[in-house]
């Protein structure tokens, strides 16, 4: 699918940027970004606990699990400790690639990694995921083990359908080697976030409990502590870069991480 460039259109990388506190997005995003931040303060927050989650997995799977190979779909716009750079900081070697569908996000991640040679962002969307697992397979050798990371974007997908989620992942998690790991962040539908969504205008947001998020990880065994809310991953004791991802307060996004066989 080929991307399209709208900017007069909210986009979800550009609104997560605003939550982040970046400054790669435009008044359409920040006015989206506002809407829902009007009826759900919190909702920035939860972004942060999105991306100190991610920190926590890619330093977890580079350093413990020794993996070497990350694919992180639908990877947004680089902000601060993006994957290839705490990947890299334990294996200065690690491959990475990004994949994402807009456009300003390649042009920024080429900027970005334009002296990094072991890194690489690739246009592709998670509803064509053969052609994803086509691009990767130049940069990325699947006759080893690869982190495919799915962070905060299959709750923009609906059960069912020519895009069915379970099936996409499922044929992601069929093309890794034994050894490979999957990781995942998604919403969960409590009063809270559904009422968040109201003001959300760029996607039609899929929530899912914990039952319904576990069959993304069939084929795989998941990592202590399992299926759980974000912060209660490997929680550090302190973040110096978000520091207001704390195991006390609650996050309504669940995270986990499940090894191939």
């Amino acid at each position: 699918m080929k991307p399209v460039y709208d900017p007069s259109q909210p986009n979800i990388a550009r609104i997560y940027d605003c939550f982040l506190g970046g400054k790669d997005h435009f008044p359409v995003d920040r006015q989206a970004a506002a809407r829902v931040i009007e009826s759900a303060p919190y909702v920035p927050r939860l972004a942060v606990a999105n991306r100190t989650f991610l920190r926590r997995v890619v330093r977890y799977l580079a350093q413990e699990a020794g993996i070497r190979q990350f694919l992180d779909i639908g990877s947004g716009l680089p902000t601060r400790q993006n994957v290839h750079e705490v990947a890299q900081a334990v294996t200065p070697d690690a491959r990475v690639v990004y994949v994402d569908n807009d456009p300003l996000v390649l042009a920024h991640a080429d900027a970005l990694l334009a002296t990094n040679p072991t890194t690489h962002a690739v246009g592709g969307d998670l509803r064509e995921s053969g052609a994803i697992l086509g691009q990767a397979s130049t940069l990325l050798d699947f006759s080893q083990p690869i982190a495919v990371l799915l962070f905060a974007i299959l709750h923009f997908f609906p059960d069912g359908g020519e895009h069915d989620p379970y099936r996409i992942v499922g044929t992601l998690t069929d093309s890794l080697a034994s050894g490979s790991y999957v990781a995942i962040s998604h919403l969960e539908p409590t009063p809270a976030m559904i009422e968040a969504s109201h003001g959300y205008t760029a996607a039609e947001i899929a929530f899912r409990d914990r039952d319904r998020v576990l069959p993304f990880f069939a084929g795989t065994t998941l990592v202590e502590p399992g299926l759980v809310r974000l912060n209660e991953w490997r929680p550090d004791d302190f973040d110096a870069v978000y520091p207001s991802d704390h195991p006390d307060v609650p996050v309504w996004v669940l995270g986990g991480v499940g090894k191939k066989p």
